[in-house]
């Protein structure tokens, strides 16, 4: 921090908050509110007068709570600038003044109470999100006594207490008496690897492992007279020398008992921790006792990061961290153009790997503010402004923010920041909005392709180009077999397809029409599939009331590694196909005309019989002619009628 602190090109805003962040890739806008210190940070001198004076004493969040601080301190020994702050929420001397004893003792007259709130807005280029993360409170798992016993304590606390720079100033003792503790037990995955939501999380925290061993080999080094035993279920030592002092550790006479204590009692008197544990090698309960008992805590995300993931639409894994662009591919880009992660904002990481992600972060970043212009790809959304209600439910929907839009206001899409997901164009029920490459006409000319033919013999599918369509390519690359009666239609992402495709294919005669894209909590759009599953929602409703089996139209999920995942749901897409009779076809198409007609979904000219332009979906023939009722429905190329109206042509 202090080579950060002294470079003339970094600017360091510490006792600020991010406020909110709008724009897009080399456009960005932050508001960041500056709080006020009540300290000139220039002038103070750091001589302590103030602090001698302070009558208040409240616990120090830094030594998670073992010793105290007053309202005017220095966060951390190495905080920068090296100036006293004051804390608004504990000081007396403000609203009104009652003390004031902090400014008579100032010399250098530093302290000022009438410093306000600063709103400072910057552009930014690109943005790197390093929110870090918080540990785990064991207050719920109270068999373990954190609440009850003042021995037990979690590693976080552990460490503070033999720091030098820590509440005993590097003296080893427990929090009841102060005394150097003999016996010391660790107890691991305390919040982590668990399914009940109520004990913890999920995951790995990767932390706690060689946290522990590493405070077991301190423990050794200092004080070689102390016993110290370990409880685990999985000892996970991965890493550059990790193993090693694991074996050291074991060397030197920690004992690993494979095991987590099921109960925790005190000696009233001694103070002393009673832990009964089940030995699953031995396979046999034993009783040990510990003066202090440390919990190794999992680590969660920080208390921001959600706030922050909102502000700049970011993806976020099941356990609330957030998720990259691509794990192997592009591990610390994200879905947001221009923004970046980096740290334990991405996941549980010790020291080593959170330095290595924010090299590469900084090196992304540096790469792309080098540009004099983004290039972005071809697949992004255009308004019409003709057939345009101004409704902004486009807006809406935009997983990305990419689409600005005011009351009775033509929605504006900013390509920079569309990622061409298609969500938008699959919202809006007026067609006005239209998809580069993956146009409304071309989806309906796909669909007509399908069922031109032996239409009860085709499973029309609607597959995600990132996860269920490269699944489908894993499964035939693995020679995978499945009954080969799905045709797929590729679509950017699943919230791509709008409700009137799949009302087309069934009115065509598909007897089965599967919806397919990114598991749920991995969208690759950040959460586009939402929608989806929305849409299938309404439309099975629909279904169900106009008497047509709601099965016939199926929602899975499959990543691109799922080649089985894909091998199933073949199977069961063609057991349903072969379980729709040639009868129940003609009845939905039958029902279907009664309610609905099919229509073109492209915007249309102001005025009919005016100049347009068309395509041909054989040839890939473009060509200008006049748009009418009839239309112009023959390539004059190749004689086809995959023709379908573009635009107004100019």
């Amino acid at each position: 921090m202090m080579d950060v602190g002294r470079h003339p090109r970094i600017e360091l805003m510490t006792n600020a908050v991010l406020e909110d962040v709008t724009g897009y890739v080399g456009n960005f806008k932050a508001r960041i509110r500056k709080k006020p210190r009540y300290v000139d940070e220039d002038q103070c001198t750091t001589c302590g007068d103030c602090v001698a004076v302070c009558p208040v004493v409240v616990p120090d969040e830094f030594q998670m709570g073992l010793s105290s601080r007053r309202a005017i301190y220095i966060p951390f020994p190495q905080a920068v600038p090296s100036a006293y702050v004051v804390s608004a929420e504990d000081c007396l001397g403000r609203n009104p003044i009652a003390c004031g004893k902090c400014i008579e003792s100032c010399e250098k007259k530093c302290i000022n109470f009438d410093q306000e709130d600063a709103l400072i807005d910057i552009d930014i280029g690109a943005i790197i999100v390093a929110t870090g993360m918080d540990i785990y409170d064991p207050t719920a798992l109270d068999e373990y006594g954190y609440t009850r016993f003042v021995n037990v304590v979690t590693s976080l606390e552990f460490e503070r207490l033999i720091s030098t720079g820590g509440a005993l100033g590097g003296h080893l003792g427990r929090p009841s008496d102060k005394k150097r503790p003999l016996r010391i037990g660790y107890v691991q995955c305390v919040g982590s690897r668990t399914q009940d939501p109520d004990r913890g999380n999920p995951y790995c925290s990767n932390i706690c492992c060689m946290n522990s061993i590493k405070g077991a080999q301190y423990l050794i080094d200092n004080y070689p007279d102390t016993d110290v035993t370990i409880f685990y279920t999985d000892i996970r030592a991965f890493g550059k020398g990790f193993e090693e002092l694991l074996m050291r550790t074991r060397g030197h006479g920690v004992r690993y008992l494979r095991g987590l204590p099921g109960e925790v009692r005190e000696d009233p008197h001694s103070k002393n921790l009673w832990v009964t544990v089940e030995n699953t090698t031995e396979k046999r309960l034993e009783k040990c006792e510990f003066d202090m008992l440390v919990l190794a805590v999992g680590a969660v995300p920080a208390v921001d990061t959600e706030f922050v993931r909102q502000m700049v639409s970011l993806s976020k894994s099941p356990g609330g961290f957030l998720k990259e662009a691509h794990a192997k591919l592009r591990p610390v880009d994200t879905p947001t153009k221009g923004v970046y992660i980096a740290g334990a904002a991405e996941s549980p990481k010790d020291v080593r790997e959170s330095v290595t992600q924010a090299s590469a972060a900084s090196s992304r970043a540096s790469i792309l503010l080098q540009k004099n212009h983004f290039a972005v790809e071809a697949i992004t959304a255009v308004v019409y402004e003709e057939p345009c209600t101004r409704c902004g439910q486009c807006a809406n929907v935009c997983p990305y923010g990419a689409i600005a839009w005011e009351k009775k206001q033509i929605p504006q899409i900013i390509s920079a920041a569309c990622a061409g997901c298609g969500t938008c164009a699959a919202e809006c029920k007026f067609g006005a909005i239209e998809m580069r490459h993956f146009s409304d006409q071309a989806i309906y000319a796909q669909i007509e392709a399908i069922l031109e033919e032996n239409c009860q013999e085709k499973i029309v599918t609607f597959a995600c180009n990132w996860c269920s369509y490269a699944g489908a390519d894993t499964a035939g690359l693995s020679r995978m077999a499945y009954p080969p009666h799905a045709f797929i239609i590729r679509t950017m992402c699943s919230g791509r397809v709008h409700p009137e495709f799949v009302w087309y294919a069934f009115q065509k005669g598909a007897p089965v029409v599967l919806v397919s894209g990114c598991h749920y909590v991995d969208c690759h759009y950040i959460d586009a599939n939402r929608s989806t599953v929305r849409r299938i929602d309404g439309l099975w409703d629909k279904l169900i009331k106009m008497g047509i089996r709601p099965e016939r139209l199926m929602l899975e999920w499959c990543s691109a590694a799922e080649g089985g995942r894909w091998q199933t749901i073949m199977q069961e897409a063609e057991k349903k196909r072969q379980s729709v009779t040639s009868e129940e076809i003609e009845l939905t198409r039958a029902e279907l005309s009664k309610v609905r007609v099919p229509r073109p979904r492209n915007p249309k000219p102001a005025d009919e019989n005016s100049a347009a332009q068309f395509h041909c979906h054989r040839c890939d023939q473009l060509w200008d002619g006049r748009f009418n009722v009839e239309w112009e429905r023959i390539c004059p190329n190749c004689r086809s009628n995959s023709v379908h109206w573009l635009r107004p042509s100019h």
